[in-house]
């Protein structure tokens, strides 16, 4: 599917104001601003690239305001507050758009009788399989070989890519995205430790709960509560290769980047950015806005918002890059202590 729309009407989109071009001009396609040809739109948010501006043959590229360019421009400019947010902006259109296109149930798939679901604004691709009780919003994308429990809701405008498992008893908000193989809902990690030293399977009865706006990763997996929920709460951003266990609760518009494992029982806050290859132990707290550098270990509970931590066991950024400092030197601090031992023992 392509755009098929104009430079002004693309202004008009992002409360942008068109400076030199043609607004008329139309626009089928998205490029980088180096590789772009005629009829596409790029964007400008990183001035290493700056130069590209001046000899691009895309239409139009959108710009920041208080932007100055220091030679003549062969296109037209969409001027608006921010061109990283307005492009950013865009894509959201446009993938709009794409979902928009696809409508209609293909065969085979399994739709039970009892499932609740808006089928004039529905995609259901081939192979998927809906179990009885669902209910499913207005304008859902379900793409092949997705296979959803009994009793799932699902709100308005979300996309369920290919291969999703959501299991029984989940619940999505609206425009909520699921990627390709990722897993809501399968039993979290609960065994008893027996006398004889085997493990007994504790059920899991609970279920996840994904509130609106949240994103999840390829092949990233969120485990029901043994009790209660788990809880994804409104704007929260999985990379790939995630695993949130039972119970634990990620706070709003919380980022989490791949790799990071969040042990059972944990509480994450709002607003907090965690790096890949994250470790985050059980039944501890996590503050609002805290940072996590990649790699780090967190065993405790952070307690003052806006902490930045780092290293395994995390301890806070500025104490680990003093300790850091220290360990580079221990080669150096080695051979003065060796060599203060052999005066030592000629004395």
């Amino acid at each position: 599917m392509k755009l098929e729309i104009t430079v002004q009407q693309i202004a008009a989109l992002l409360q942008g104001e068109v400076v030199g071009g043609d607004p008329n001009a139309k626009i089928s396609a998205i490029a980088k601003i180096q590789e772009g040809d005629a009829n596409a739109i790029s964007f400008l948010a990183n001035m290493k690239y700056e130069d590209y501006l001046y000899s691009t043959k895309v239409s139009a590229v959108i710009v920041s305001k208080g932007f100055e360019p220091k030679k003549e421009v062969p296109c037209a400019m969409i001027v608006v507050e921010d061109a990283y947010a307005g492009f950013t902006d865009l894509l959201t259109e446009y993938q709009r758009m794409l979902s928009l296109a696809k409508v209609g149930i293909e065969q085979p798939a399994f739709i039970d009788d009892s499932v609740e679901m808006d089928k004039a604004t529905a995609y259901v691709g081939a192979f998927t399989y809906i179990s009885k009780g669902a209910k499913i919003g207005k304008n859902v994308k379900i793409h092949p070989q997705v296979f959803i429990g009994e009793g799932v809701e699902i709100g308005d405008n979300c996309v369920i890519y290919a291969g999703v498992k959501i299991c029984h008893g989940t619940k999505l908000g609206n425009n909520c995205t699921l990627q390709a193989g990722a897993v809501v809902g399968s039993d979290g990690f609960g065994f008893a430790p027996q006398k004889d030293g085997t493990y007994k399977s504790i059920p899991q009865i609970g279920n996840v709960i994904l509130e609106d706006n949240v994103d999840i990763g390829a092949n990233t997996v969120v485990d029901r509560a043994t009790m209660g929920s788990t809880v994804l709460k409104s704007g929260v951003k999985l990379d790939n290769l995630i695993q949130i266990a039972h119970n634990v609760v990620i706070g709003s518009n919380t980022v989490i980047a791949s790799q990071t494992g969040v042990s059972g029982s944990s509480e994450v806050g709002a607003n907090c950015m965690i790096g890949g290859q994250v470790g985050v132990s059980g039944h501890i707290q996590v503050a609002d806005r805290t940072m996590v550098a990649a790699q780090s270990g967190l065993a405790q509970t952070v307690k003052n918002p806006g902490t930045r931590i780092m290293g395994s066991p995390a301890i806070s950024q500025m104490d680990h890059l003093k300790a850091f400092a220290v360990y580079r030197k221990l080669p150096e601090l080695q051979r003065i202590v060796r060599d203060l031992e052999k005066k030592v023992l000629s004395l």
